[in-house]
């Protein structure tokens, strides 16, 4: 009897100690699943770390973030404000329509100007630097001021008017911003063709009424071009003749009445 009560309790502390496996066994399932469907398995001596980590974003199928806006600086809002005047003149700048053209919100406006009238005299700066001194800058390498004179003729007046934003300008000439920049302009662009003609071999007073008759078929031709489309020849071969005619005066010998 003593010997069955032994093996009666040897069976039962077996049972107890395979109940107790099992429930650990359960408990560790779902880890050892997790590991299987990552394709990792158990990594050795790895501990903790052995854990699957959470997934990407890309994994849970979710997008990926959008990417940030280029941040906005004041010469963007510049170049915007000298289309809206190319467009549709000087009452064309305002600060609400531009913002929309631009993406933006009047805080990004305001972070770089004051008010409008700032917008417009940066616009306007922006405007002489690159109409005015970027291309006196770009005819700098040419030796010969014939040439250089040549050069400035076909380039300005090929496309004088085409971009409808310096004739709006002039249009405007008599607004307190826009008056002191055009007339500073028409100066620095008068003295540089006076001093091509000067640099050919004209006299001081005969270069700047040459001068001045190239100025003005610039600014004529500009406003013909922009007002009265098809007035001049634009097609074929025609706008270099008339271009090169143009140059015949300007360098002619003989005194211009």
């Amino acid at each position: 009897m003593e010997m069955a009560q032994g093996r009666a309790r040897a069976v039962s502390v077996t049972s107890d100690a395979d109940r107790v496996s099992g429930r650990t066994a359960s408990r560790s399932a779902p880890a050892s699943r997790s590991a299987l469907a990552s394709g990792s398995g158990p990594a050795s001596g790895s501990g903790p770390a052995s854990r699957s980590a959470p997934a990407s974003g890309s994994a849970r199928g979710e997008s990926p973030p959008r990417a940030e806006r280029r941040r906005l600086t004041a010469d963007d809002w510049a170049d915007a404000a000298l289309a809206a005047i190319g467009a549709g003149g000087l009452a064309a700048v305002a600060v609400e329509p531009i913002a929309a053209s631009l993406g933006a919100t009047k805080g990004s406006f305001y972070w770089h100007f004051a008010n409008r009238d700032a917008l417009v005299t940066a616009a306007l700066a922006r405007w002489e630097e690159r109409s005015t001194e970027a291309v006196i800058e770009s005819l700098r390498d040419e030796p010969d001021p014939a040439q250089r004179l040549r050069l400035l003729v076909h380039r300005v007046l090929a496309h004088a008017g085409r971009d409808r934003l310096e004739v709006n300008l002039l249009a405007a000439a008599d607004h307190p911003l826009v008056e002191p920049v055009l007339r500073r302009v028409t100066q620095r662009r008068m003295e540089y063709v006076i001093d091509l003609f000067r640099a050919v071999g004209l006299p001081p007073r005969e270069a700047r009424r040459r001068g001045l008759l190239a100025y003005s078929a610039h600014v004529g031709q500009a406003q013909l071009v922009a007002r009265l489309p098809g007035l001049l020849p634009e097609d074929g071969p025609e706008p270099r003749r008339y271009l090169d005619s143009v140059l015949a005066v300007l360098l002619s010998g003989t005194d211009i009445a």
